[in-house]
């Protein structure tokens, strides 16, 4: 997270407001809760994993053990299982 100078972004009235309250100090200001995103959602790692989910998937229906898809993956045999069976 980045530090933003108050006077830089923030009106007067707004600034002489805060200062009565704090000074010289750090403020966290939270994101409204419609701004904010869920994980992944930022770096596009939740898309990733869906794709690779979507392939387990398929290659599973087309034949490949569960054994065969957690060495392909890297992946522990019960999360390939997790990943089969979540739906």
């Amino acid at each position: 997270m980045k530090y933003v100078n108050a006077k830089a972004i923030l009106p007067d009235a707004l600034l002489k407001e805060l200062q009565d309250y704090i000074q010289g100090g750090y403020i966290y200001v939270p994101a409204s809760p419609r701004q904010r995103k869920r994980w992944g959602e930022l770096s596009g790692y939740r898309i990733e994993l869906h794709r690779r989910n979507c392939k387990i998937l398929q290659e599973y229906s087309n034949g490949f053990t569960i054994e065969d898809l957690a060495n392909k993956y890297c992946l522990s045999v019960y999360t390939i299982r997790k990943i089969i069976y979540q739906k």
